[in-house]
């Protein structure tokens, strides 16, 4: 059974930093593609970062240059560090891992055929 359990969130005020950690198991972890993703109050649930299985990071326009992606083989964690934080960062924060299938986006097979986490919340004050 494929498990994917996030933690690392929190509130901090903006400017500040926070480190998530995704912890799977259940299957070969370098045989999964996956992502964070996110959804904030009254807002559709948006992919914020994904890496695939040469383990090359995208990153979505509005988190580029704060967020980074990182992965511990050893224990099958992906980590999402996020700097410089700001109230519109603050959102429920999905880890997914999925089967990277041919011919598709990243974002659209983790999201037809990954399995989720129960989210970790992020809150951001001014």
């Amino acid at each position: 059974e494929v498990q994917v359990v996030e933690s690392g969130g929190g509130s901090v005020q903006a400017g500040g930093s926070l480190r998530l950690s995704c912890a799977t198991s259940g299957y070969n972890y370098k045989m999964f593609c996956m992502g964070w993703f996110r959804r904030a109050p009254g807002k559709e649930r948006e992919p914020v970062a994904i890496v695939d299985l040469q383990g090359t990071a995208n990153y979505s326009a509005s988190v580029e240059g704060r967020f980074t992606l990182s992965q511990d083989y050893a224990k099958n964690t992906l980590f999402l560090q996020m700097n410089n934080l700001g109230p519109e960062d603050t959102a429920a924060y999905y880890c997914v891992a999925g089967p990277c299938i041919d011919e598709m986006p990243i974002v659209q097979a983790l999201i037809v055929a990954g399995y989720w986490g129960q989210g970790t919340q992020v809150t951001v004050s001014s």
